[in-house]
């Protein structure tokens, strides 16, 4: 766990922060997206909201499994970013123990239009006969989490779409983490996965000999990317002040240059309906 002592800043203190120890934070995103970008962002909220801060990363699972418990019902968290089923999945409880902050990244890449979204990249190797999501019937497929919509919901919409009911492939395997994923499919022992697209783009930057190996088949999308949400008992002033200071940290220079490193423009504003929207319909399980 990552603890930042107290720094003396201009911002305001609200009136609900002075009961509350330390902000914590966790992470479900790492080590698929790095740690330090979430550190950089944690160190600009927590100074502009004027108190300490925890981050911990949770690094076997994309977010909360449904049924299975989460860190905001159990008052462990305060603050966290997640897979957008998983923050579905928290709404249905009652009373919900989370919910939006109201604010998601945006990362760059032309084809979100500044806005913060991001997409599902079916990849393969490079030297394998795949045209289309159709030439993969009946071969192996690697995804990370069931609780991830791009590795895992994504795929379920695509099938669903389709209208495919029965086995589609002949092997499922859960990899554990986008980048294993990438890894499976770069070294063959599957022949495909799906991948955040922000994902994507910092490992190949990070490797760029990737490129001479892996390939992007399909992309599947828009989708509305990871939101951030907190624990729904915090005091509304507290969330206010926690919303300011994610939609102002393009405005520290120090935490722009660790963002601009992997990709992140800024944080804007999302609503309900933007994750409403986008409710899944397929089936929880791929049938296998």
């Amino acid at each position: 766990m990552r603890h930042y002592s107290v720094v003396v800043v201009t911002a305001v203190k609200h009136k609900d922060i002075g009961a509350l120890p330390e902000l914590r934070f966790i992470t479900y995103l790492s080590p698929s997206l790095p740690l330090e970008l979430f550190e950089a962002v944690v160190d600009h909220v927590r100074r502009h909201v004027g108190c300490r801060a925890s981050l911990r990363a949770e690094t076997s699972v994309s977010g909360p499994r449904r049924g299975a418990g989460d860190p905001f019902s159990r008052g462990e968290a305060d603050v966290a970013f997640v897979c957008s089923p998983s923050y579905a999945w928290l709404r249905e409880l009652e009373p919900p123990p989370a919910e939006l902050l109201g604010v998601a990244p945006v990362f760059r890449d032309r084809r979100n239009g500044g806005r913060p979204l991001y997409f599902c990249e079916v990849i393969v190797r490079r030297d394998a006969p795949v045209r289309s999501f159709m030439d993969l019937k009946g071969g192996s497929w690697a995804y990370n989490d069931r609780c991830s919509l791009s590795g895992y919901h994504g795929l379920l919409k695509k099938l669903t779409e389709m209208g495919t009911e029965q086995r589609f492939f002949g092997r499922l395997i859960r990899s554990g983490s986008h980048l294993k994923s990438l890894e499976m499919v770069a070294q063959g022992a599957v022949d495909a996965a799906s991948i955040d697209s922000n994902v994507l783009a910092l490992r190949l930057r990070a490797r760029p000999e990737l490129r001479r190996v892996l390939r992007v088949a399909e992309t599947w999308g828009p989708f509305p990317v990871q939101p951030v949400i907190v624990r729904s008992a915090l005091g509304t002033d507290l969330k206010k002040a926690l919303r300011e200071g994610f939609l102002t940290v393009d405005s520290n220079p120090r935490a722009r240059r660790v963002l601009a490193e992997f990709g992140l423009e800024r944080f804007d504003r999302v609503s309900r309906e933007t994750y409403e929207s986008e409710r899944l319909t397929a089936p929880s399980v791929i049938p296998n």
